[in-house]
């Protein structure tokens, strides 16, 4: 099956509420539809992660982050536009935007602008953000391949992408927008 192929059934496969695994900058990742209850609650059974937690969402351009970055002020902009896209998560306040699923039990989203161009057309494609978490059961190693993904999650996922990783060591590092802080590097 051709990528364009395989991107139109993961698109198909996220608006039907499924799970897909994808490559991306450092690691393997799965998603979803962000404003899908029955799809977050799915992936977050498959890869037994804790619900409070929360998940980040990725993008492929800036501007379809515009519902979660509204009311944002302006110059907190300005890191964000700098840093996009690439391996960069930011910890944005939740203006209302987001899905209890997708925050978690925090008052922030997570949100990136990825660099990975399968990613990027995954997101076009879709007409928005998906969701982005490794692939891998919680407190496990990340998936490295599709054959990994496969192995872990079986029938668990609705399309799996094939493509390469990003060529980056380790997973995005995520940052508080509003502190500068550095949660993960």
């Amino acid at each position: 099956m051709s990528q364009a192929s395989q991107i139109a059934h993961a698109v198909d496969a996220l608006r039907r509420g499924g799970v897909i695994a994808y490559p991306t900058e450092a690691v393997w990742g799965l998603g979803c539809d962000p404003d899908n209850d029955e799809a977050l609650a799915h992936l977050l059974r498959l890869k037994q992660r804790d619900p409070a937690k929360g998940v980040i969402l990725v993008a492929g351009r800036i501007e379809q982050f515009a519902a979660w970055l509204e009311g944002l002020p302006l110059e907190l902009h300005a890191p964000l536009a700098a840093s996009w896209p690439g391996p960069n998560t930011w910890l944005v306040p939740d203006n209302g935007r987001s899905h209890g699923l997708v925050r978690g039990c925090h008052d922030r989203v997570a949100l990136r602008v990825s660099a990975h161009p399968l990613v990027a057309q995954l997101c076009e494609a879709f007409g928005g953000p998906i969701v982005s978490t490794s692939a891998n059961i919680a407190s496990e190693p990340p998936a490295m391949s599709a054959n990994e993904v496969r192995a872990i999650f079986a029938d668990g996922l609705d399309a799996v992408v094939e493509g390469e990783l990003g060529g980056l060591e380790r997973p995005s590092t995520i940052r508080d927008l509003a502190t500068g802080q550095v949660l993960r590097s």
